[in-house]
């Protein structure tokens, strides 16, 4: 497949995400939805709260009563309400969360309260208005009501949400399988010895394991992949009911880069590569059977900075989110910043103070560099040169 121009990021992810087709909708229990994205719209099946609550310790009263004193008649507490009905001068100890009792429409707190045997008294200033301290039915939600719409993340919110409105679980997408291919001679797995100064340790596989450990996904390390057409191929095949594999490195046009005669040789089909980014121009993206090959730099930065703005927003849009792409904040520039050319520019930067400096060492094989930066700066292509205080759209890492 010949070069041509470069495809512009934006253009390259609305291309890859319209290969993505969500998997099959399955219910799973709320312990386990974590990461996932509702596949249908959350609504509530009960009420909550399901009756007037009391906000406070205290004592429910008849607002009319005031100033008392009253007779204490009985215990409202969580989970064992007051059974009968409170009658004019009666009073009901009762605890947070629990029913209100018949015949009461106010919580006297603790604090204003002096108790002598069954005789209650007001020691404080007393409640400020009628119905004070009270949790009224529903106030938070009723049946029926929409409390997210389908494409949601599922956070811990969402399915402590889901829970008190009634679900033990949720509509998700199955979780998603990707294999994670390093390629090259001259790679050695971490912590492994090197033979000779032309090795260096496999670095991409582990990081985009990482990348994906928050998703729900399963992701598997097969063995590195030399350089040689027929492992490539053989490596390929073997993954082939994976939703996603990723490669890094071999796919550009070298006499080592094998992924696209391998691909051809499977009957695959490249859709796409060589974006006008940097770092990371030399991605491709395939199709072998339903599985959705990505070819990722062989440079580590490069394979990071493409993972979080390709890698990611595919995983998010295959498990059903409507918001796949990564969301940016806006700094300000601490020091100038010279003109871009004709490739969208993923600057590491340091946030000190709220403005954003960049780090010396822009190489796309610096990895310290890329710990220590606290964000990417990015920079239009053939975007002017900006100015100490100019607004510049950040992507965050950490």
């Amino acid at each position: 497949m010949s070069g041509g121009a470069l495809l512009p990021l934006a253009e390259a992810q609305q291309r890859l995400l319209a290969l993505a087709r969500p998997g099959p909708i399955i219910d799973l229990p709320l312990a386990d939805c974590l990461g996932h994205y509702l596949a249908r719209p959350l609504t509530a099946r009960r009420r909550q709260p399901g009756a007037d609550l009391s906000a406070m310790d205290g004592y429910a009263i008849a607002w009319g009563d005031l100033p008392g004193p009253w007779r204490i008649a009985g215990e409202s507490a969580a989970g064992r309400p007051y059974a009968a009905t409170l009658s004019s001068g009666e009073a009901a100890r009762i605890s947070t969360g629990a029913i209100l009792p018949h015949g009461a429409d106010t919580i006297m707190v603790q604090e204003d309260a002096e108790r002598s045997g069954d005789t209650l008294r007001l020691a404080g200033k007393g409640p400020p208005e009628r119905g004070a301290h009270i949790r009224r039915a529903g106030h938070d939600f009723e049946p029926e009501t929409l409390l997210a719409p389908a494409g949601t993340p599922v956070d811990a919110r969402l399915i402590a949400l889901a829970a008190m409105a009634g679900h033990g679980t949720l509509p998700v997408h199955r979780r998603l399988s990707v294999a994670i291919l390093d390629t090259g001679d001259e790679l050695v797995p971490p912590g492994a010895p090197l033979p000779t100064p032309a090795h260096i340790p496999a670095s991409n596989g582990v990081m985009l394991a990482a990348i994906l450990a928050h998703c729900p996904v399963d992701a598997t390390l097969p063995p590195n992949v030399p350089d040689r057409i027929d492992a490539f191929a053989h490596a390929l095949a073997a993954q082939a009911d994976a939703d996603i594999i990723i490669t890094t490195g071999g796919a550009s046009v070298g006499d080592h880069d094998l992924l696209q005669p391998a691909l051809a040789r499977l009957g695959g089909s490249v859709q796409f590569w060589r974006l006008a980014m940097r770092p990371g121009k030399p991605v491709m993206v395939a199709q072998l059977g339903q599985t959705i090959v990505l070819g990722l730099p062989g440079n580590p930065v490069s394979a990071f900075v493409t993972a979080q703005v390709l890698l990611l927003p595919l995983v998010r849009t295959l498990l059903g989110a409507t918001q796949a792409l990564p969301q940016t904040r806006e700094y300000r520039a601490g020091t100038p910043l010279p003109a871009v050319g004709s490739r969208q520019d993923f600057v590491r930067v340091q946030v000190i103070e709220g403005t954003i400096h960049p780090l010396g060492n822009q190489d796309s094989g610096a990895l310290h560099a890329l710990w220590q930066a606290d964000a990417l700066a990015i920079r239009p292509a053939n975007a002017p040169a900006a100015g100490i205080g100019d607004p510049i759209d950040c992507l965050m890492l950490g």
